[in-house]
């Protein structure tokens, strides 16, 4: 069990747009057909925090009240360990948490679990088993991170490549982490995993607050230093909402964020840490990457369709759509009834990575309200 579980919840998900964008990130919207990706995040963080330990959210301020929202499904009990804390800027994934470490230090210390907040992670029974090692690992004064084993040559993940097993004494599971890799090429992917020491970084780590804090000192003062200078946030830098403490006051933050370096914790601190390893995932991991895959997770259709003489349609839309001999399209559209922009993605399955693309050239065309 952990003393803190932080779950980063910012980021835009552009590659499920136009469903998911800056306004409603992919983490909001539903993964089973009714459960949010967060809302799942927040019951993995529940179940592995400590009864007196705190689960802190960190996202953009403008999606507060999404989070809020589904946060408030939450008992009272639960509610009371639950913290909001609102970025005031998107700064990648590094100064995220080196403001809950600091937070933590500020009150205890402790171990902490970094959680995603948009992956498919089941069962919950083997993910807290698989979590209990991280925890160990913590503890004996390392950084833990979660390597999945691969079923494919992926070029869309980073990798950790693995050494020797048993790093803790009767731990099996465990190994020392030679190195991080980029998204590698097709070829690349493909001898991974003819090696079999390489392992998908699932973007989780769990280790001490005090242990991180020296890490970050050492291997990226221009993340931490700015944060460090924070003072315990009192009773005033706190609201309440739904039940929910949300931290939207404290004196500094802002300051701190605008200083710090943009840079992933993985660049900051998991590729130089000489005192990391990995735990192997017995859980199942999906990262929904695309619409093919959150296609074949959802199913079924998630809107009105007239279909007449095609096949192997996937419809995603606000309005009723009809489709005439059209074979393996996934079709994504937002009528824009909401008052939000409208705008339509319609795709063939196979070629939805495209999707990337696609918004990158929105972007250069000055189109941000889109995204």
């Amino acid at each position: 069990m952990f003393d803190y579980c932080l779950i980063l919840a910012g980021g835009s998900g552009t590659r499920l747009w136009p469903a998911s964008s800056s306004r409603l990130p992919k983490q909001f919207l539903p993964a089973d057909g009714k459960t949010s990706f967060f809302s799942l995040a927040l019951e993995r963080a529940l179940a592995l925090v400590k009864k007196d330990g705190k689960v802190i959210v960190i996202s953009g301020k403008s999606h507060i009240c999404h989070l809020l929202a589904d946060a408030a499904k939450l008992t009272a009990a639960e509610k009371k360990r639950l913290l909001v804390i609102g970025e005031p800027a998107a700064k990648n994934t590094a100064p995220a948490i080196a403001c809950a470490v600091v937070y933590s230090l500020l009150n205890g210390g402790g171990n902490m679990l970094v959680l995603t907040s948009d992956h498919i992670i089941k069962p919950l029974k083997v993910f807290k088993a698989d979590a209990a090692l991280a925890a160990a690992s913590a503890k004996a004064g390392n950084l833990a991170v979660f390597g999945i084993p691969p079923s494919r040559p992926e070029t869309g993940y980073g990798y950790i490549e693995t050494g020797i097993s048993g790093v803790l004494k009767n731990q099996d599971g465990v190994f020392n982490v030679t190195a991080f890799h980029e998204k590698p090429d097709l070829t690349t992917a493909k001898n991974y995993i003819a090696d079999g020491r390489f392992f998908w970084n699932s973007g989780m780590f769990a280790f001490s607050a005090g242990f991180m804090a020296e890490q970050f000192r050492a291997l990226a003062p221009d993340v931490f230093l700015p944060f460090e200078k924070l003072k315990k946030p009192g009773a005033a830098s706190f609201s309440v909402s739904k039940g929910i403490r949300v931290l939207n006051a404290w004196r500094g933050l802002d300051g701190a964020y605008k200083k710090a370096k943009t840079i992933s914790f993985d660049y900051a601190i998991a590729e130089k840490c000489r005192n990391t390893v990995m735990i192997r995932a017995n859980f199942d991991w999906i990262d929904i990457g695309n619409w093919e895959e959150y296609v074949k997770m959802r199913g079924k259709n998630s809107s009105t369709v007239f279909n007449c003489g095609g096949k192997a349609c996937f419809v995603d839309s606000d309005i009723p759509v009809a489709l005439a001999g059209v074979d393996d399209l996934i079709v994504v559209i937002r009528s824009g009834k909401d008052g939000k922009p409208a705008s339509a993605l319609i795709t063939k399955k196979g070629e939805t990575q495209k999707v990337r693309e696609i918004v990158e050239q929105i972007k250069k065309a000055g189109k941000m309200e889109l995204l």
